[in-house]
């Protein structure tokens, strides 16, 4: 395995643990972090339901809490790992952020806006998906699964 992949690897994980702990709060495990350099500046999981807000994914809230420790609505300079390939509105905060990356473990193939959308129109954002694939399945099935119940 090569540095990329392990670091990559490596910042999924971090986004996966934001994943479980929505998990614990019933809400829906997505899980999202946001890195500078090797830094992670913020951390985000899905609060939708505890906060009684649709806008409060866990892309929205990692966003929002790196614009304020940087003190810029523009994260050029940043990546984003997340759980779940970002919906359109996640998709059109990350490209109104300026987000130069986006690695993400699953892709979702009902609500999923990164792959097919024209989001890159004027500015290219490098995206990198199915990164830990797997680990992220695995959590979302046991969640619905755990909800039919």
């Amino acid at each position: 395995m090569n540095i990329i992949n392990n670091r990559h690897e490596h910042f999924m994980k971090i986004a996966l643990n934001e994943a479980k702990a929505a998990f614990d709060e019933d809400e829906i495990p997505v899980g999202a972090i946001i890195v500078h350099g090797n830094q992670v500046i913020s951390r985000g999981y899905n609060q939708s339901k505890k906060l009684n807000d649709s806008t409060a994914h866990a892309e929205m809230i990692a966003i929002t809490s790196a614009q304020n420790k940087i003190g810029s609505r523009y994260l050029n300079e940043c990546e984003m790992y997340v759980t779940l390939e970002p919906c359109m509105m996640c998709s059109g905060a990350i490209y109104q952020s300026k987000l130069s990356k986006i690695i993400y473990a699953l892709d979702d193939k009902e609500k999923g806006y990164l792959r097919n959308s024209k989001l890159n129109y004027n500015k290219k954002i490098e995206i990198v998906p199915n990164i830990l694939e797997q680990e992220s399945k695995d959590l979302l099935n046991t969640f619905f699964f755990k909800l039919r119940s």
